[in-house]
Parts: structure tokens; C-alpha cells; sequence
């Protein structure tokens, strides 16, 4: 039993809801350069190489923001503030999972997958992590580049390049990743402000926040939408497009215009959740189709 709360307190620690998020994007991605799904083996080394990359940024992320995680009600029941896994394993843990991830990406699938996914976690570690996240309300915005990193290695293991529709899809996840998180700062704005994180609502105000969650809702539908006339995707993708993000600015608008609750914020924040994973789908099938 102690084994198993042990396993668990790692498996914590490596964010998984995140690991989730990432892995659509990454399996999307190689299902379009594969115009279906690709070779089994490749898909399972990519996944296990995904998964290890995510585990160890969110382990380092965890390492590193220990002191801020026990001040905050939504994050100090973590394995590191609650004194069940030291700072000194957490780190071992989080560096054996990124070799190892590099190693499979290396000798499973190729080069180019490996350097992107180790870019994309010393991005968020050391540019998101160490630097921006503490210093300034846009670490979001700039930060949000690391997320967008799991569709140029999915489709880079597929084709060994960078393609178009990959490069879409990391600049939606890029202008999705603020209204994401911005939705979720306003539900926890307490929680930023005790642990003096500079989160937009806390910083800027809620009026404020609520109105970038808006322009960047805008933004990112705007963006989806281009990649029709961009001749990226197809006509498939862009009714699924145009139908999930007019949902999405309906409920940015709603959120813009609700200041007495955080009820509509959490509504847009489980959204954005259903959106990016029905907007890869949208990508895939049209894909596949087209």
C-alpha cells in the first residue's frame, strides 16, 4: 500500500490532466501527417516520449514553485507542500523522466522530435517557470508557447519536417492558452494574489482580465477560421470551426458582462477544455477526409 500511495504522489506530481492535453494535440497532429493513424510503434513511442517530457516540466514546475503552492488553496494539497515526496527526489524525478524521454524520441523516432519536445519543456521550465511567472501578468500569453509545442512533434515524427497544419494548430493552442487560464485565474484570483503571483485579475483587475479573455477569444477563433482561406484546412473543418468558436466567444462575451460571480468563468474555462479537443478532431476528420 505504501508503494502504491508512493506511485501515486509521482504520478501527482507529473500533472496528468495536463499530460492529457498535450497528448491530444501531439496524437492529432500525427494522425493529419499520417492522413490516419500512423504506424503503431511510432505512435506508442511518441506517446511514452510525450508523456515523460510533460511528466518532468511538471515535476520541475513543481520543484520550483514549492514555496507559492503552500500558500495556495487550490495547489498546497501537492505531494512537495505536504511534505510526502523532498524537493531532491521531485528533481531526480523530473531529470531521469527527461532523459528518458529524449533517449526514446532520439533512438524510437527521430531527431527532430526529440530537440522540439526538449525546446518546448526548457521553454516552460526555464522561460515560463523560473523567469516569467513570477515577474509579470503576460507570463500567460508568453508562456503559452510551450503548450503549443506537442503538434510540431507529433507531426515531426510522422514526417520528420514541420508542416503547415501543425504550425496551425500550435498557433491555436497558443491563443487559446490565455483565455484558458485567464478564466481559471479569475475562479482563484485569492489564491495568486496570496502567493503573489502576478495573474492578470489581480494585477490588472477583473474588468480588465474579463476583457482579454474576450479580445483573445476573438483572436483565436479569427485564427481558426483563417485556416480555410490559408488553404491549411478544409470546408469540414471550418463549419466545426466556426460552430465550437462562436460557443466560445458566446460564452467570452457572457463572462465580459458577468461581474458578479465567477460561475460564467468556470463555464468558459470547462469549454476551452471541450474546444481544443473538438477542434483537433475537426482538424483530424478533415484531414483524413480531405
Amino acid at each position: 500500500m505504501t508503494l502504491l500511495r508512493r506511485a501515486n504522489d509521482y504520478y501527482e506530481l507529473s500533472k496528468p490532466r495536463i499530460i492529457v492535453l498535450l497528448l491530444i494535440t501531439t496524437v492529432a497532429a500525427m494522425i493529419m501527417a499520417a492522413h490516419g493513424l500512423p504506424r503503431s510503434t511510432l505512435l506508442v513511442w511518441t506517446v511514452l516520449g510525450g508523456a515523460l517530457a510533460a511528466a518532468s516540466a511538471g515535476a520541475f514546475n513543481c520543484v520550483w514553485d514549492a514555496d507559492v503552492d503552500a500558500m495556495m488553496r487550490r495547489t498546497r494539497s501537492r505531494p512537495i507542500p505536504m511534505g510526502r515526496i523532498s524537493r531532491r527526489a521531485a528533481t531526480a524525478f523530473a531529470a531521469i523522466a527527461a532523459a528518458l524521454s529524449f533517449a526514446i524520441f532520439w533512438f524510437f523516432v527521430n531527431p527532430l522530435a526529440a530537440w522540439l519536445s526538449l525546446a518546448g519543456n526548457a521553454y516552460y521550465v526555464f522561460v515560463y517557470t523560473m523567469w516569467l511567472k513570477r515577474i509579470t501578468p503576460l507570463n500567460i500569453v508568453v508562456g503559452g508557447a510551450a503548450g503549443s509545442v506537442p503538434p510540431l512533434v507529433g507531426w515531426a515524427a510522422v514526417t520528420h519536417a514541420i508542416g503547415a497544419p501543425a504550425l496551425g494548430l500550435f498557433a491555436l493552442i497558443f491563443l487559446w492558452t490565455p483565455p484558458h487560464f485567464w478564466s481559471l485565474a479569475l475562479m482563484t484570483e485569492n489564491d495568486y494574489g496570496a502567493a503573489k503571483i502576478p495573474m492578470l485579475p489581480n494585477v490588472c483587475g477583473k474588468e480588465r482580465t474579463r476583457r482579454e479573455i474576450f479580445y483573445y477569444s476573438l483572436l483565436l477563433v479569427l485564427a481558426s477560421l483563417a485556416l480555410y482561406p490559408l488553404h491549411v484546412m478544409g470546408v469540414l473543418y471550418f463549419g466545426a470551426a466556426a460552430v465550437l468558436g462562436g460557443i466560445f466567444v458566446l460564452d467570452a462575451a457572457r463572462t465580459l458582462t458577468d461581474r458578479t460571480s465567477t460561475l460564467q468563468a468556470r463555464r468558459l474555462f470547462r469549454f476551452s477544455l471541450v474546444y481544443l479537443a473538438l477542434i483537433c478532431a475537426a482538424m483530424v476528420i478533415d484531414r483524413i477526409i480531405a
